[in-house]
């Protein structure tokens, strides 16, 4: 049984849901970004409900129309274009990334985007991309410069000033989070 999951964006998500199908009494055969296989049973061990409360809670949700599969398989290519940037440090072109990815136009995988989330793709693929420097910035030693040519940034500052605006927060700051952390673990 496939079950198409909402929210389902990163690694993180498959190692939760990986740890929470299992607390059900349910088995998983695969598992990967937005969709969880199960293993066939020859009887039903869980009812759909309590599959969608868990899922809730760890703040998924199960899909159903197709726009909203389209939409996860959208959030979906823009991790993966982020991380194939921090990868291989090219830059990638979101609108031909998502555009090869999905086999559609970029214009109408956008403008339904746009409807459905109430907020333009664009600012999408911003508001992941500040939370990956975020994520780096407090967890690795990573200086802002080598984050923003990683991430296809033009320059360090216009990252600075993008940072600052979608956060309200300084690059100084997060490196203040990490020094912080790190002072009370070897404490």
């Amino acid at each position: 049984m496939k079950l198409l999951i909402k929210g389902m964006v990163c690694d993180r998500c498959i190692y939760v849901l990986s740890e929470e199908f299992p607390k059900l009494g349910v088995e998983i055969s695969d598992i990967r970004l937005g969709e969880v296989i199960l293993k066939e049973t020859d009887e039903i061990t869980m009812e759909e409900e309590v599959i969608r409360v868990m899922l809730q809670k760890n703040g998924f949700d199960l899909l159903y129309s197709k726009d909203q599969k389209i939409i996860e398989l959208i959030k979906s290519a823009v991790e993966n274009g982020i991380q194939k940037q921090l990868d291989t440090g090219a830059a990638v072109k979101f609108s031909a990334f998502i555009s090869n990815e999905l086999h559609k136009e970029y214009d109408s995988l956008s403008a339904l985007f746009s409807s459905l989330e109430g907020y333009t793709l664009e600012k999408f693929i911003i508001s992941k991309k500040i939370e990956k420097v975020e994520e780096l910035l407090v967890y690795t030693d990573q200086s802002l410069s080598d984050i923003a040519y990683a991430l296809g940034y033009g320059s360090p500052a216009y990252l600075s000033n993008q940072l600052k605006k979608y956060t309200g927060f300084t690059s100084s700051h997060y490196k203040k989070i990490r020094n912080d952390a790190n002072i009370i673990k070897y404490s």
